[in-house]
Parts: C-alpha cells; sequence; structure tokens
C-alpha cells in the first residue's frame, strides 16, 4: 500500500509516564491539554505494551526492534554492542537525525545515541567525559571477561552517585524547555533532502519531584517536595512508612511534573504548525514506562512488570492513521519499523556497516511489525520470524506482547543500602532479587518469577490486577503461560533458577592490580 509521503518525524518519550494519567486516557485533572488537543488528530492506542519496565532496555528496542534479552543492554551489560540503530540507519540514508535527553541512560557511553548526527543528554551529575568514555570501556571490560562479568553487579557506584543526587534533589532542575530549545534550534537548522528524525526524552516525570512552582501550586498547592518521600527504596525496603495523605501529595506532585511536560510539547507543537512543518511530520508520544505510587505496595518502576509500568501511552499521528482509538495489542518495539515504514527506508538497501566501518547487527524492516501497515501483526506471512513472532505463531491464535527484566543491579544495590541502614534483612525471597518475563494479551498476563510466586492475571476481568489467577483455574491465563514458555525457549529458555544470579565467592580477587586501580579511579571500588 502506498503511503502518504511525509518527511520527517519527531519521537516524543514522556520518561516514566503512566497512561492513566493522561487526559486522552481519561484522567479527570487536566494534566495534558496540549496531549488532548494532540489525540484529536491521532490515533490513541489503548494496549500498547514496553519490553521492559525501564528506561535502558526500553529505549534499546525502540532503536533496534530487538527484544532485551536479544539485544542485550541492560544494567549487568550497561550498553549497545554491535547493533545498528535506528538512528544509524536513517542518517545513512540521508536523514539529519538528533537526540536530546536529561536521562543518564541515554548518552554516548550506552551507545544509545550512536548514530544521531548531534545528540545532547543534559545530564549533569557526572562529567561527561566519565559517562561517554572511560566508563563505557571498563564496564564492557568487565562484561567482555568471563571471570570478571560477576564483578559487574557489584560495580555500581558510580550509577549509584548519579541515581542517590538525582533523588536528593541537587539535580532536579527541570531541562525540559533547552530540551524543546534544541530540538528547535536543530530542525530550523536542517537541510537535508529528505528531511529530518529528532528523538526527545523528557525526564521531569522521574522521581525526584520537583516541579516549577506554577505547576506545583496548581497540581500539588502547599506540598514541598522536601517533605515527602522522594527516594523509592527507602519505602520498597520497608525502611519508610507512606500514609495516604503523603501519598496524594506525591501523586500531586508528580501530576504537576506531567502537566509541565505537556505545556512545553505544547510548544514544540505550536512552533512546527506555526513553521508549516506539522503536516509533513509524523509525531510519535508515547511513555518508556510507568510508575507505581503504592499500588501493589510498590514505589517507583523497579521490581514488578504491572500494568501501571508496561502499558503505557502510545498516540502517533499519521495521515494513513485515522483519529480514533485503537484496542489491539502493541509492542512498543513495533515503533522502529513504524519508522522505518514512515520514512520508506529499507536497512538492507542502505547497508549493514555503521559510519565507522563496522559490520553490525541490523533488523530488517517488517511490515506485520508496523503500525501503518494492513499487515500489522498478521505473522503468519514473515519469511524469518523473531523470537516474539515465532511464540505467536506457534500458538493457538491468540496475540501476546513480551516483557523482560533482569535483575536490577543498581536499584537493589541502593535497597540493600537502605535496608542495611534501617537495620532490616532482605530475605532471598525479597521480588528484588528476581528476574522477571511476562506475556501479555489484551485479556491476559502471565509473569515467571525465578524467587517469587508467579503469577496470572485475567485483566479483562482484573484491570488492576489484584488477584493472581493459577493456569490450572482458568483457561485463558493457562494460554498466557503457554505463550510465555515458547518466548522463553526462543530467547534462551526460564529464568527459573535463582542460583544462577549469586555473586562469585570473590571475583575480584582475579583482577589484576591495574584492573583495580581502573576501577578506582571511576570510583567503583574504594
Amino acid at each position: 500500500m502506498d503511503r502518504t509521503p511525509q518527511s520527517n518525524v519527531l519521537f516524543v518519550v514522556l520518561d516514566t509516564v503512566r497512561k492513566d494519567r493522561l487526559e486522552p486516557y481519561g484522567y479527570e485533572r487536566e494534566t495534558t491539554p496540549e496531549l488532548s488537543r494532540f489525540a484529536e488528530e491521532a490515533t490513541v492506542f489503548e494496549s500498547a505494551v514496553a519490553p521492559a519496565p525501564w528506561t535502558l532496555p526500553v529505549h534499546a528496542s525502540l532503536f533496534t526492534g530487538r527484544y532485551p534479552s536479544q539485544h542485550g543492554a541492560d544494567q549487568g551489560s550497561p550498553y549497545l554492542d554491535d547493533e545498528t540503530t535506528l538512528a544509524s540507519i536513517l542518517s545513512t540514508a540521508g536523514y539529519d537525525t538528533a537526540c536530546y535527553s536529561s536521562n543518564a541512560w541515554i548518552t554516548p557511553y550506552t551507545g544509545l545515541t550512536d548514530g544521531f548526527d548531534d545528540q545532547d543528554s543534559f545530564f549533569e551529575v557526572l562529567p561527561g567525559d566519565v559517562l561517554s568514555g572511560p566508563l563505557a570501556s571498563v564496564w564492557q571490560t568487565v562484561n567482555d571477561n568471563d571471570y570478571l562479568r560477576d564483578l559487574a553487579s557489584k560495580l555500581v557506584h558510580v550509577g549509584a552517585m548519579a541515581h542517590s543526587k538525582l533523588a536528593s534533589g541537587e539535580g532536579a532542575d527541570s531541562k525540559t524547555p533547552t530540551v524543546i530549545d534544541r530540538t528547535r534550534s536543530f530542525i530550523d537548522d536542517s537541510e537535508s533532502d529528505d528531511g529530518w528524525f529528532t528523538f526527545v526524552n523528557l525526564m521531569d516525570a522521574h522521581l525526584p519531584y520537583y516541579p516549577p512552582e506554577e505547576y506545583r501550586e496548581e497540581f500539588a498547592p502547599g506540598v514541598d517536595p522536601d517533605d515527602v518521600c522522594q527516594n523509592s527504596k527507602e519505602y520498597n525496603s520497608g525502611a519508610r512508612e507512606i500514609d495516604d495523605d503523603e501519598w496524594e501529595d506525591i501523586r500531586g506532585l508528580y501530576d504537576a511534573e506531567i502537566a509541565h511536560m505537556d505545556a512545553e510539547l505544547g510548544r514544540l507543537f505550536d512552533w512546527l504548525r506555526e513553521t508549516g512543518q506539522w503536516e509533513e511530520t509524523t509525531v510519535v508520544v508515547a511513555a518508556d514506562h510507568g510508575e507505581l505510587h503504592g499500588e501493589h505496595d510498590l514505589y517507583g518502576h523497579e521490581f514488578a512488570l504491572y500494568d501501571q509500568l508496561i502499558n503505557v501511552p502510545l498516540l502517533v499521528k499519521h495521515p494513513d492513521l485515522e483519529a480514533d482509538r485503537r484496542d489491539d495489542l502493541v509492542e512498543l518495539l513495533d515503533c522502529y519499523h513504524t519508522v522505518l515504514d514512515v520514512l520508506d527506508v529499507d536497512p538492507d538497501a542502505i547497508g549493514r556497516t555503521d559510519g565507522d566501518g563496522h559490520s553490525d547487527r541490523v533488523v530488517a524492516r517488517d511490515s506485520t511489525r508496523s503500525l501503518l501497515s494492513r499487515e500489522y501483526r498478521a505473522f503468519d506471512g514473515v519469511a524469518d520470524p523473531d523470537a516474539g513472532q515465532r511464540a505467536v505463531l506457534e500458538g493457538e491464535g491468540d496475540d501476546y506482547a513480551f516483557v523482560e527484566y533482569a535483575q536490577p543491579v543498581i536499584e537493589l544495590h541502593h535497597l540493600e543500602e537502605k535496608a542495611s541502614e534501617a537495620g532490616i534483612d532482605l530475605p532471598d525471597d525479597h521480588r528484588a532479587y528476581s528476574r522477571l518475563r511476562a506475556a501479555r494479551s489484551t485479556d491476559a498476563k502471565y509473569v515467571r518469577a525465578d524467587r517469587i510466586p508467579d503469577e496470572g492475571y485475567r485483566l479483562d476481568e482484573d484491570p488492576a490486577e489484584r488477584t493472581s489467577v493459577d493456569p490450572a483455574d482458568d483457561d485463558i491465563v493457562a494460554a498466557t503461560e503457554r505463550a510465555l514458555a515458547r518466548f522463553e525457549g526462543e530467547v534462551g529458555g526460564a529464568w527459573d533458577d535463582p542460583t544462577e544470579t549469586d555473586d562469585a565467592a570473590d571475583a575480584l580477587d582475579e583482577a589484576d592490580e591495574e584492573t583495580r586501580d581502573r576501577l578506582r579511579e571511576l570510583g567503583y571500588l574504594e
């Protein structure tokens, strides 16, 4: 099917934003008037599923079209390696490409900015040369060496420093206005005859919540951000209690942050309209993951795969998409194929090497994973199915999305630290130690864990996931569990042996002194 020509793509990620706090998804507070206006000319997807519950693996999936266990970018190995990114493909095809963000994971050190002609993380917690150079090479050396690999779970102090400073509020000033200004400047300066691809990550709704005063007074009047719990690990470890009034204050601050992002996004949208670029620009607005505010006795976005985290907002404006709502299942990693489809770029036609001549892996454009295609999710026509497609094809006719969550190294480090400070011993079967995978359909979800009981839910009957259902008692949950088992088989087996994540007895003893000295310089070791 011929596509309506589009020259440009603006891809916006609202970091850590849950869909039920946005007006287009039924929220009663007026947090997002600009998104509501945008939704009137966009397709609003109700069942978009993120491939993981946190930033790094989700963005790696957006940029490669692969599931987390396939691209390998996670806290144990926090970088993309031998992967051709979406930006690399588009840049090679002649598009101007840029990435602007205030998220520490979207930096040269993780490889997520590879291929962008221009990028800025606006991340000021650690010096740029640490994030973009030495840390990357040392962490990669550790992970590429068998006897040092187990050490990776201990070498988290640089990341811990960054997270601690963020949680203190010292680095909490919003970078969003600057991100929007840089985006406008890049677009204004673009001279490509083909067009541009701009990726923007807005970070305000990530802890800690320090919204500008005008939004705080509207959504959380009288609330001092320093008076509420801004560190999720304190609550999740059991070191800190939060009562109903404090949760209300926290949620108000969160709403205020979302309202600020919405206003800034509206400023960018209005400028695109005023400069005559709106009609020829496809706009994608999504969240990479959501947030928990006490649901399931959790705070933040770690240690779980509940729908508040993985069923994310997704709105797409394209002339071939109706301004309507869609209930069918969507995987966020399908956005990779959708962008290629919008700009009619075939990765195979432009070669499989990056700008430095390195031969990297590249995911071919697949119409069954493009939101624009009539063949969307019709996997039976795919010649070489990926892991998710194969798991669906070999099933019973239902469609499923798949989610993966490896053990979170930095979050676990902080959780143990907060527990220790409070004199709390975390049990071996605490959910923070668990690796999780899930299969999700529009009606059900099944979550497999290696240290805690599996969880099954009938989302059509229990959307809040309050009561776990045994597959033996429900055919739909049973079918979802079988889909997950097929996916696990495709990506290397189930995460069902807790001993696989245990630390080596003393891996550091095998590191030479030069490696030890380098790690001390970076702050990994004392």
